[in-house]
Formats: structure tokens, sequence, C-alpha cells
């Protein structure tokens, strides 16, 4: 009888399980609460009007119409039932199994301050990617109907929170759509009145990276026009307003991006977990009493020879993928009492900050400018899944590269989003506020 392999999540890690035992004697059900694969590094060009939606997400059936052994399903699972061996879904539907790989990802960590993310949405979901930028969009349409500098200040400021490669990127992109892109198509400020903050509460931004990369980072951020505050907690976050230790940012336009924790699933688990809810995982992936269950991806919690803490990036969560579907194809391996360990292999880290502007460590070659910009986007176009994905992407680059305009520039009244009334600018717009 052939092994029942459930899988859930339909992101890097999971999408690279799938297909890498396309050709084993398996069973493979995919479960995810969406209908699509999403590329999360670009979700930030969503939000800054870049790119459209179905730029970097791809319908998951889309993915595996021929493969014949795995079959994708529409679901959120809340619950792993680890000796019973059945994963229960949101609808009480109970899914069982012989393999179970958890690749359930993360969620932004507000720390214990959860009504912070109704004023301060972070960027996981393109639902997530289209409120900012209606945000965005929204607040520049109405600074251009204000006739007082002072008050249309709150409207031309904008707040990122976290200082990791997420923060950075959007802060970057930010910048270019409130100085440079639109600004001939607003005639009622400058460029000057805008302000774009980048707060870390840390010492400096892009902590993983080298010292020197992070201060290449803050000088190019700098010749952005954005305000990089390192060393500078949030105190509290209420509605278009950023408390800080030593002032107050009055603004509608606020991003989280200050650190993960993992998926509630992992909860579940029979499993010891670190302070942001990561499973801490044996050598092999497999939970240490269950060696039937893997935990891969942004959810898990391993080192790497060195003892440092394992990113939660795009590669480390498809090498776990390979390494685990590797095992399942191998009867053997799979079957030992002591499997081979799971390494990872960095091949490096990089981060873009605005147009022809990254940094970049590959296997100590540190490089910044324009060289970095052109490796990240290569790279970047090669991870998307789908030849049409690549070539519209890398058509809208060359774009906005050379015309320095952004072609994603809708404000739609989204039912699924409804916007607050005391935050309705649309609504304020119409009134002929």
């Amino acid at each position: 009888m052939k092994r029942e392999v459930v899988i859930i999540g339909g992101g890097f890690g999971g999408i690279k399980t799938a297909k890498m035992l396309a050709k084993a004697d398996v069973n493979i059900t995919l479960i995810d609460k969406t209908n699509h694969h999403l590329f999360q590094p670009l979700l930030y060009q969503v939000a800054t009007a870049a790119l459209s939606p179905g730029d970097i997400a791809v319908p998951i059936r889309g993915i595996f119409s021929k493969q014949k052994n795995v079959k994708v399903m529409l679901g959120e699972v809340v619950e792993v039932l680890e000796e019973q061996k059945v994963v229960r879904l949101k609808d009480d539907r109970l899914i069982p199994f012989d393999t179970l790989v958890v690749a359930c990802g993360a969620k932004y960590n507000y720390f214990g301050n959860h009504a912070w993310e109704k004023h301060a949405p972070g960027l996981k979901t393109i639902s997530n990617a289209l409120n900012i930028r209606e945000r965005i969009l929204l607040s520049l349409e109405k600074a251009d109907q204000i006739d007082s500098p002072e008050e249309q200040q709150k409207y031309l400021n904008f707040v990122v929170i976290g200082g990791g490669p997420t923060g950075v990127e959007m802060a970057g992109a930010i910048a270019e759509i409130a100085k440079r892109n639109m600004m001939r198509d607003y005639t009622n400020f400058s460029p000057e009145q805008t302000h774009v903050y980048l707060i870390e509460a840390g010492p400096r931004i892009l902590n993983g990276y080298d010292d020197s990369l992070s201060q290449k980072a803050v000088d190019m951020l700098g010749e952005l026009g954005v305000e990089v505050l390192q060393g500078t907690a949030v105190t509290h976050i209420e509605q278009d307003k950023v408390f800080l230790e030593d002032g107050v940012i009055e603004s509608p336009n606020i991003v989280w991006a200050a650190g993960v924790v993992a998926n509630e699933v992992i909860g579940t688990l029979d499993v010891e977990t670190d302070r942001a809810g990561r499973a801490i995982v044996a050598p092999d992936m497999s939970l240490p009493r269950h060696r039937d269950i893997f935990v891969i991806g942004d959810a898990v919690h391993m080192k790497d020879d060195k003892g440092n803490l394992l990113p939660a990036v795009a590669p480390v969560a498809m090498q776990q993928g390979k390494y685990v579907a590797n095992l399942l194809k191998d009867p053997a391996a799979y079957a030992a009492a002591e499997r081979k360990p799971f390494r990872y292999l960095d091949k490096g880290s990089m981060a873009t900050i605005g147009r022809a502007r990254a940094v970049a460590d590959i296997r100590g070659l540190k490089l910044s400018g324009f060289l970095a910009w052109a490796m990240w986007s290569v790279i970047h176009i090669l991870f998307l899944i789908g030849f049409r994905n690549r070539l519209h992407v890398f058509v809208e680059w060359m774009w906005h590269y050379f015309t320095y305009k952004r072609g994603v520039r809708l404000i739609t009244e989204r039912p699924s989003d409804p916007v607050e009334p005391e935050d309705d600018v649309l609504g304020d717009l119409r009134k002929g506020a």
C-alpha cells in the first residue's frame, strides 16, 4: 500500500517537497488555506504598486496539474492529532497521514500587542499588500486636496517598523513612490514634504548581515530620503500614530515588519518550541518523539554547524523540503535508526534598497550598489514559478527602470478589506472634505 503523505502549506518548502516526490510511490495531499503559491519576497512590490498580484502568485492546482500523485486541498489545518495520525481542519474534517510535513510558515509577531495589528498591518498575504497599497495611494490623493502644509504632513509621512530585509526593501520602495515615481502626477505638494521613516529597535538594520553592508544599506536609504532610526523602540501604536520613546509620528501609513512567530499549528505538536513558537526538531527535521512528522521552513528552529539559527528565507525551506523528499524516496534511509542529518548550504543573502541599489553577501563576497541589485533581480526572477510570471516581471522591471513609472496604481473598494469609518479617506474625498 502506498504511503499517505500530507503536506501542510503551499509555500516554498511544501511545494518543493511535493514536486520532489513526483516519481515516488506515495500519495500526497497538499493542504493550504489559499488556492495559490505566493512568492513572498516580492510581495512588497505589490504593496508599492510595482507589480500586480498575478505576477507573483500562481494557483497551486496549476503547479501540480500534471503530477498525478498530488491531491490539492483548500482548507485550514488547526490541529495535528499525532497518536491518531490525522490532521483536523477548521471545518472539522479529519485527514489521515502516514507521514506529515508541516510547512505552515509564520506570521508577524506583535509581541503581545495584538491591537497594533489593525493600525500597522504586516506583509504576508496579497490582501495585506493590496491594503497597504491602497492606504499609500489614498494618502497621496488626500494630501493633494489639502492646502495647508501642516494638515498635509500627516498624509505625507510613511512609517515602516522593523529593519530586516522586508522592512528595508519596503522603506526603499515607498521612498521611490513618495519622493520620485509619482511626484510628477501631484501638483499640490513637493517631494521634500514627504518623510519615510524606518524604525529598528536593535542597534542596526539588517542584523544578520556584515556590519559594513548594514552601514551601506543605511547610506543608500539615506540617498533615497529614508530617515533610519536605529536603536529606537516603538512603545505604542494607535490610529494614525506611532509612539516612540522620545516622540510621536502621525501617519495613516504604518507597516509592521518586526519579527515573526510560528503558525498556531506548531502549538498543537508534541515538541519543544523557542520564544517565537518555532519547533525545535531533531537533526533529521522530524519531531524527537514522532519520526513520521517533519517540520520545515519558517516554523522550525534549527541551527547550522556554527550554531547560528537558520534564517526564515526561501532557500532554507526549499533545501529542507528536498531533504525530506529524498528521505521518503529511500525507504531504507527513512526507516534507519539514525537518519543522515540535514545540512544547509548557505549560498548567500541579499536585500534590495530601491532602484539599482542592493546589498549582497555571497559566501563571503560582499557587494553593494548596482551589481548587487542586478544579481538580486536575476535570482528572484529565476525563483518565480512559471515562464509567464518570469517574463512579465522582467518586462515590468525594465519599464520601471527606464521610465521611473509604476503601473499598478489602482484604488478599489474591496469588500474583503472594509475601511474603518475613521480611516475612510476615500469617503472623505467623495464628501468634498
